[in-house]
């Protein structure tokens, strides 16, 4: 399912336009993504939780050269998924 399926879905749904579903979808996703820039986690009950993890530097291989190269240190987002989630898709 891409953005557009994920949009279609939720005005069916929630007896929304399309526009609405839209707008709904992307303050969802600004939301998620403001919360976890400041460091916050996202729980969900049923569903999942998002949280920020620190990937520490490491030294890697340039794939085209092969001479050593440095990979910064960065946040990673991640998701857990819940027991419901897990369940439905089961």
């Amino acid at each position: 399912m891409n953005r557009q399926e994920l949009i279609a879905a939720v005005a069916a749904s929630a007896n929304l336009t399309p526009a609405d579903a839209g707008r709904a979808v992307d303050a969802t996703f600004a939301a998620i993504g403001t919360a976890l820039a400041a460091g916050d986690d996202i729980k969900l009950v049923g569903f999942g939780s998002f949280h920020v993890t620190r990937r520490a530097a490491s030294s890697g291989r340039n794939p085209r050269t092969g001479e050593p190269m440095q990979i910064a240190a960065r946040n990673q987002p991640k998701f857990t998924a819940g027991k419901g989630l897990r369940d439905a898709v089961n």
